[in-house]
């Protein structure tokens, strides 16, 4: 279920999302819509890499490739 939501925000901030979604042939509400999203996907993908790093700095094991194939019976 979509929920209306309602900004306010500055003119000059709004001529430019204006003029960012006619560029992207997108509605300034579409463009908003997916511009949004695509800052929430890349927040989870910094979280996941923050994660990673962590586990990396705490000595956790990592494999290259060809470990990884030859331990899963992978071989050329």
């Amino acid at each position: 279920m979509n929920k209306r939501v309602t900004i306010e925000m500055p003119d000059e901030m709004l001529k430019l999302v204006e003029e960012y979604a006619a560029g992207a042939g997108a509605a300034p509400d579409a463009y908003l819509r997916d511009v949004i999203e695509q800052h929430l996907e890349d927040l989870q993908d910094l979280a996941v890499a923050e994660e990673a790093m962590e586990r990396l700095r705490n000595g956790e094991p990592t494999y290259t490739l060809a470990e990884v194939k030859q331990r899963l019976g992978l071989g050329d």
